[in-house]
């Protein structure tokens, strides 16, 4: 399957969580330490913004620029829409994209990267709200395989400076190995 449409997918499960935030949800705590879900938030807007950008254009300048104004929501919706926008040139999948300075890659690899992304701050989100996270299992499996390629050193990835050391699993189910890759605990709290 294209990974531009699991990706379609995956943002609308996270598009449903983040559509319930309220202004008094954003001081949460995150599974991502030492961020707040309006950290959380602020930084998925970047993220989306950016990789808009860099899918269409082939790179960013930018991958620090989000902001939530007023409407948290709003600027979250806008910024996926800047992402569905370049997923529908097809031009894309015979593009280079340069991701932040983990490099350039192929198109796929540039949209998996983003669709593992939308995967493990959608469960961060969810956790964050304490709702359930229902991604489907096409979706999870996707972003399991993408993660599996990802070094388990620890050097490698303080290197990266994006994911921290990966976790025992506690549930062998495709979500929590997934999560244990990039560093997360199932039972964070």
């Amino acid at each position: 399957m294209d990974v531009r449409d699991l990706d379609r997918r995956a943002l609308t499960v996270l598009d449903k969580l983040v559509s319930t935030v309220t202004p008094a949800d954003l001081d949460r705590p995150t599974p991502c330490e030492g961020w707040t879900l309006a950290d959380l938030l602020r930084h998925q807007v970047s993220e989306n913004r950016a990789f808009g950008v860099a899918l269409r254009e082939g790179s960013a300048p930018d991958w620090d620029s989000g902001d939530l104004g007023e409407d948290a929501y709003r600027a979250y919706a806008d910024s996926v829409e800047r992402v569905l926008a370049a997923y529908e040139d097809d031009g894309l999948l015979r593009r280079e994209v340069t991701v932040r300075e983990f490099g350039t890659f192929p198109s796929a690899v540039a949209a998996s990267m983003h669709l593992g992304d939308t995967v493990a701050h959608g469960w961060d989100i969810a956790e964050s709200l304490g709702l359930p996270y229902a991604q489907d299992a096409d979706i999870v499996r996707a972003a399991l395989a993408f993660a599996e390629r990802i070094p388990a050193d620890p050097e490698s990835r303080a290197e990266r400076g994006a994911f921290k050391p990966v976790v025992p699993v506690r549930q062998a189910s495709d979500l929590n190995r997934f999560i244990a890759l990039l560093g997360r605990s199932s039972d964070w709290r």
